[in-house]
């Protein structure tokens, strides 16, 4: 494998103290200015994360990303307004003082500057980025790589501390644009723009990579490789085995749907049986 990039360190050990991670994620319900934002009182909005959170933190797990997953259809990065970031930055910053694990920001769709500032305001130590080098069609239309204006304003923030978590040919979309280009390259290309770490994922939410695109992945990068959608208790092993952690959302919820709230004995059950992977 060819290194192309001077990051030695492994993100993961760095922010979690472990090889392997297992990460929760809180999906935001609507926030104002979306269009399923009926009303709903703020605090109602901010303590039905901060449930998920404790819920997460009780079964196990080692860290969290939070997400405006309830912002749905989302936004283009340039049309992401400033109530947004406010309202995320809130919730970042109740959750952090709650619980007291790592913590990662997501801003739907491909939106790594607010997603920086929510961060920097919240005390969040990684952000995770769909698109972060090259181009593809996403629901949201064409989607551009942003790791150029990123990086650029997180040195403007000096948030340097800040890591990367890069999706590698990301869900929701195609990839005709590149598809003259292998996965490795393409998963090349996010250590060449400094990411941190790369995330594999399936077609959809809730949907896994196969274990083919996952080993394809691995052997592309030096860089800390996780897992990002459909991982359950029945192939978090199988997993583990390829990879220095998870991220996890619908199989912890209750029936596992990603808009209900947060089952804590499926999440025991997930970290019982992610045990021996851990160890190993």
């Amino acid at each position: 494998m060819q290194e192309i990039s001077d990051k030695t360190s492994s993100a993961i050990r760095e922010i979690f103290g472990t090889d392997k991670a297992l990460i929760g994620m809180i999906h935001c319900p609507a926030f104002p200015g979306a269009p399923r934002y009926h009303g709903k009182e703020m605090n109602a909005i901010y303590e039905a994360c901060l449930r998920d959170a404790e819920a997460l933190i009780e079964g196990g797990m080692h860290g969290l990303i939070i997400e405006n997953h309830g912002d749905i259809p989302f936004s283009k990065p340039e049309d992401i307004g400033p109530e947004t970031a406010a309202f995320m930055s809130v919730v970042t910053d109740r959750i952090a003082r709650a619980v007291g694990v790592p913590i990662g920001i997501n801003v739907l769709a491909n939106a790594p500057i607010p997603s920086f500032a929510i961060a920097m305001a919240g005390g969040a130590k990684f952000i995770r980025v769909n698109q972060w080098a090259n181009a593809y069609v996403a629901n949201e239309g064409f989607m551009e790589g942003r790791a150029a204006q990123a990086m650029r304003y997180r040195s403007m923030l000096r948030a340097e501390h800040i890591k990367v978590f890069a999706d590698s040919h990301v869900k929701h979309g195609a990839h005709a644009i590149t598809a003259d280009r292998t996965i490795e390259e393409l998963t090349r290309d996010l250590a060449f723009f400094d990411a941190d770490a790369v995330i594999a994922t399936g077609q959809r939410t809730g949907d896994t990579a196969s274990i083919d695109e996952i080993e394809a992945i691995g052997a592309a990068t030096h860089l800390p490789l996780l897992v990002g959608s459909g991982v359950s208790k029945d192939n978090i092993v199988e997993i583990l085995k390829r990879t220095n952690g998870v991220i996890v959302a619908s199989s912890l919820k209750h029936g596992g749907l990603w808009w209900n709230p947060v089952d804590v004995e499926r999440v025991k059950a997930f970290v019982a049986a992610a045990g021996p992977a851990l160890k190993g």
